[in-house]
């Protein structure tokens, strides 16, 4: 059974930081590029980063480049967005995605993790 679980939101004041980890299971991570998206109410959803299958490549929105860093770790399967600086603005449900590199038409959800920054 394939699962995506996200962890390691909460509130934190404007400036905080939160490290947000994504537990995968089910499926061969390795073979996964693996995304953080995220939406906050009223919004539609963002693409907030992704890395590659071995971890050696990443993107970043502009809105959290210099902020925000993605990484995974393939011997426990799992992926991370560490967020510093956070900003009112970043309050949004954060969901990780998983997208087979051979297939556009293999992807899994998880259910999200609410962020909220505020003082």
């Amino acid at each position: 059974q394939v699962q995506l679980v996200e962890s390691g939101g909460g509130l934190v004041q404007p400036g905080g930081s939160l490290r947000l980890s994504c537990a995968a299971s089910g499926f061969p991570f390795s073979e996964y590029r693996m995304s953080w998206y995220r939406q906050a109410p009223g919004k539609e959803r963002e693409l907030v980063a992704s890395i590659s299958s071995s971890g050696g490549i990443t993107n970043y929105a502009d809105s959290v480049k210099g902020r925000f860093t993605m990484s995974r770790d393939n011997s426990k399967n799992t992926v991370y967005l560490q967020m510093n600086s956070l900003k009112p603005e970043d309050t949004a449900v954060y969901s990780c995605k998983a997208k087979w590199v051979y297939s556009d038409a293999r992807n899994y959800w998880g259910q999200g993790t609410q962020v909220t920054v505020s003082s």
